[in-house]
């Protein structure tokens, strides 16, 4: 009964012991230290805000650069990179831009290229399409998905105007008698046109 009583107080002053401990005060000899934070004045709080702010503002600011293209349109996005990689490189083959297309990293397909010659081109109805020394069709290698894409580097005597012009007017979103194209988009850029026609967005 003894050995009990005596356990039971050594258990009872441990666990004492154990609470005095968690309760955030450390006695020395002559003094007592609470664990309480550092005093923060007004000012170094403020000074934390604007810098805490500082940082808020500058992070947004450079995600906005990162993501530049957030919003656009598939079209306008490929068609920016088009731009992009002309000015990068003038001499660049049509074959050289359509890879270079299908290599980013927002094309959400397996894709092939494969060049064309002046004719009947999958996406112009019954128009023939003339006028270009070097054509290069790139799209997905599954039917269903509504995305067709050219590159076309126009003959010296082509106005690139009129041959951008000659594939809108002629351009049928619904080629792809399952699905249709959301969006067109044509433009030159020097001697070469670009062309798609294509998703607002990959879902």
């Amino acid at each position: 009964m003894l050995k009990k009583v005596t356990v039971f107080i050594l258990a009872a002053s441990m666990a004492t012991a154990m609470i005095g401990c968690g309760c955030g005060t450390t006695k020395d000899k002559n003094e007592m230290v609470e664990n309480t934070p550092p005093e923060t004045t007004f000012e170094s709080t403020e000074e934390n805000m604007v810098e805490s702010t500082g940082n808020q503002e500058n992070s947004t600011q450079e995600g906005t650069e990162i993501d530049s293209t957030a919003g656009e349109t598939i079209g306008k996005v490929l068609l920016q990179e088009f731009h992009g990689k002309k000015q990068e490189n003038p001499a660049i083959t049509a074959q050289e831009m359509a890879d270079y297309i299908l290599s980013l990293e927002m094309i959400q397909f397996e894709g092939a290229s494969m060049p064309v010659e002046e004719g009947l081109l999958t996406g112009f109805n019954n128009a023939e399409i003339k006028g270009f020394k070097e054509g290069v069709m790139f799209a997905p290698m599954i039917g269903s998905i509504p995305f067709v894409g050219y590159v076309f580097t126009l003959q010296e005597d082509i106005d690139p105007a009129a041959f951008v012009q000659l594939l809108k007017e002629n351009a049928d979103p619904r080629w792809n008698i399952c699905t249709e194209a959301e969006e067109t988009v044509v433009e030159s850029a020097e001697d070469m046109v670009f062309f798609v026609m294509c998703p607002t967005q990959f879902e």
